[in-house]
């Protein structure tokens, strides 16, 4: 596992260098970890983690057996599983990619879940998520009609390329919707992974999402 602390620093040097940020959220995506590390990594001082299948969310919760943990779900939601990860209670739920899974959602919900919208930047087959040109209307949308589900900003992942260059491009795509969603509320920009969270940072982003390099 690498220092926890190396890499906190690297993220607070980086937000000093942009002053884009007041604070960057760290979330350990420890889908492919088990409850030990999780614990170890919770004893280093980390507090949130994310977890991509709602089965595995339940289970980490209940075997955790920490209520200072703060669970984020950060894959994509089948319709068959939202009462499964309500009863779960995440903290966030980080991957919203349509209006009417928000509707789905919000009519099951009996707690009102913070939320993100979760843009296919790229438009990439392999992904998930809303199309850019369709962001800012869904996400007004869902503000409008699914009261349960309060939307605090978006999230997306990188283009999936070793080009620098479109990985950027599709940050800053990200950030420009993000400011445009700013005056209504939005305040999480979420997007950035291992890979490339320094770039993302750099474009913006104040939440990011680490696996692998926390992990290894």
């Amino acid at each position: 596992m690498k220092n926890l602390a190396e890499i906190l620093e690297n993220i607070e040097n980086l937000r000093v260098k942009t002053a884009l940020h007041d604070e960057i959220s760290l979330v350990a995506a420890s889908k492919y970890v088990g409850i030990s590390e999780i614990q170890a990594l919770f004893a280093a001082g980390q507090r949130i983690f994310g977890e991509n299948q709602v089965q595995a969310l339940k289970e980490k919760m209940a075997n955790a057996q920490n209520s200072e943990i703060i669970w984020h779900f950060i894959g994509n939601l089948q319709s068959n599983k939202i009462n499964q990860l309500l009863a779960c209670q995440p903290a966030m739920w980080q991957s919203c990619n349509s209006f009417s899974l928000a509707a789905a959602v919000n009519k099951r919900l009996n707690f009102t879940l913070d939320t993100l919208l979760e843009i296919n930047i790229a438009d990439e087959i392999s992904k998930s998520g809303i199309e850019k040109s369709e962001a800012i209307e869904t996400y007004l949308k869902i503000q409008e009609n699914c009261p349960k589900i309060n939307l605090c900003g978006i999230m997306t992942i990188g283009a999936h390329t070793d080009e620098k260059a479109k990985i950027q491009k599709s940050f800053e795509e990200t950030f420009k919707i993000f400011e445009n969603l700013r005056k209504f509320g939005a305040k999480v920009c979420s997007m950035g992974m291992s890979s490339d969270y320094e770039l993302a940072i750099n474009c913006g982003s104040n939440m990011v999402r680490l696996g692998s390099i926390l992990f290894k």
